[in-house]
C-alpha cells in the first residue's frame, strides 16, 4: 500500500498539542502488515529553523518549503501569535507562494486546525468555500474574509481539496476523518482505539459554545441515543426516541440539537452510514443486506444516503477499502 505523505507546516506560536496530535494519530495508522500508512515531515517557511511555540520551549522544524511540494497533504496547525491578525493577502510572500503552488498541484489537499483557517483564508484558498475555525474566532474570520462561508457549529468541514477544523481537539476529529477517507473506517477505528478516543465524535462544536445555563430540569438525550444505537437496523421514529427520554418530540428535538449540534434524524442517518461503512469493509453482505442491517431498508435508500454522506456508492467504497 502506497504511503501518504504529509507536510505539517508550523509557524512561530504553534500549539504543541496540535502538532503532537497530528503526528500521533497519523503516525499510528498501520496497514495489514503493520506498515506505516503516513510519512510526516514537519516544516517551516523559511526553514529549516527553530520555531517558537506558545509553551516555554521551542521546536525545530527539520524541513523547509520543499516539503510542501513533496506532500500529498499539507496540514497547518494554529499559531496564537499570528493567526487572528491576518488579513486578505497578509501572508509573507514566500509562505503565500508555497501554499498557492501546493494548492495548484493536482491531487494535493490542504487542511487547517483551529485558527490555522486564517492562514488558508489569507492565502485565498477559502474564497467561495465553506469553512470552520474555533468558535471564539469564527465571527472574526467571517468579518475579515467575507468571501468565506463560516460555519461555527461543526467540528470540521471537508471541501475536498481544502479542509478546516474547529478548536484544538477537533484536530483529532479531522485526522480521523483523513484516515477514514484515505484508508477506510477500519483503520481509523483502530487508531481511535489506540488513542482511546471515539472514532466519530457526535455533533459539532455548537455544544461547547458558551451560552446561558439551561433550565435546571434539563434531561440528557444520551439514553435515547444509546437506545437507538442498539437498534439501528430497526425502523426508529422521532416519537419513539423522545419517549425514551420522557420528553415531547418538540422538547426532545430542541435539547438533542443543543447537545449534539444535529437534529435527531440527521444524527441517526450519520450513525447508520457509519454502520454501513463497517459492514461494507468487514463482511461479505450484499448491499441489500447491509442496507437492512444499517437501518436503511433498501439498497436504493442506502445508496442515496451513502453517496450523500461519503461521496461514493457503496460498491465503489467496498472495492476501495475491503480488506484494508
Amino acid at each position: 500500500m502506497e504511503t501518504h505523505r504529509v507536510a505539517v507546516l508550523v509557524r512561530d506560536g504553534v500549539l504543541p498539542m496540535e502538532l503532537g496530535l497530528v503526528h500521533q494519530l497519523l503516525g499510528t495508522a498501520r496497514g495489514g502488515k503493520g506498515d506505516r500508512l503516513y510519512e510526516l515531515r514537519t516544516c517551516a517557511i523559511p526553514g529549516p529553523r527553530e520555531v517558537r511555540t506558545d509553551a516555554d520551549f521551542p521546536i525545530r522544524a527539520p524541513y523547509g518549503p520543499e516539503a510542501l511540494s513533496w506532500a500529498d497533504t499539507v496540514l497547518v496547525p494554529a499559531s496564537h501569535e499570528e493567526d487572528e491578525g491576518l488579513v486578505p493577502g497578509g501572508l509573507a510572500a514566500d509562505l503565500r507562494t508555497a501554499l498557492a503552488d501546493a494548492a495548484d498541484r493536482p491531487g494535493t489537499r490542504i487542511a487547517s486546525i483551529c485558527t490555522g483557517a486564517f492562514v488558508l483564508a489569507a492565502a485565498g484558498l477559502l474564497d467561495g468555500r465553506r469553512a470552520t475555525t474555533h468558535w471564539l474566532a469564527s465571527d472574526l474570520l467571517a468579518r475579515t474574509f467575507p468571501s468565506v462561508t463560516v460555519d461555527a457549529d461543526v467540528l470540521y468541514v471537508d471541501e475536498g481539496a481544502v479542509l478546516t477544523s474547529a478548536g484544538e481537539a477537533s484536530g483529532v476529529d479531522l485526522c480521523l476523518h483523513l484516515i477514514r477517507t484515505d484508508f477506510g473506517a477500519t483503520v481509523a477505528a483502530d487508531v481511535a482505539r489506540r488513542m482511546v478516543v471515539p472514532p466519530h465524535r457526535e455533533g459539532g462544536q455548537s455544544q461547547y459554545i458558551q451560552r446561558p445555563l439551561p433550565e435546571h430540569d434539563l434531561t440528557s438525550t444520551g439514553a435515547a441515543r444509546e437506545w437507538a444505537l442498539a437498534r439501528l437496523g430497526e425502523r426508529l421514529t422521532l416519537g419513539e426516541m423522545a419517549e425514551r427520554a420522557a420528553m415531547s418530540t418538540r422538547t426532545f428535538s430542541r435539547r438533542f440539537r443543543e447537545e449534539t449540534g444535529l437534529t435527531p434524524m440527521q444524527w441517526l442517518t450519520q450513525r447508520r452510514v457509519e454502520r454501513a461503512r463497517e459492514l461494507l469493509e468487514g463482511t461479505d453482505y450484499t448491499v441489500d443486506r447491509v442496507a437492512a442491517e444499517a437501518g436503511f431498508g433498501t439498497g436504493t435508500s442506502l445508496r442515496v444516503h451513502f453517496v450523500a454522506g461519503v461521496g461514493v456508492a457503496p460498491g465503489a467504497y467496498r472495492a476501495t477499502f475491503r480488506g484494508r
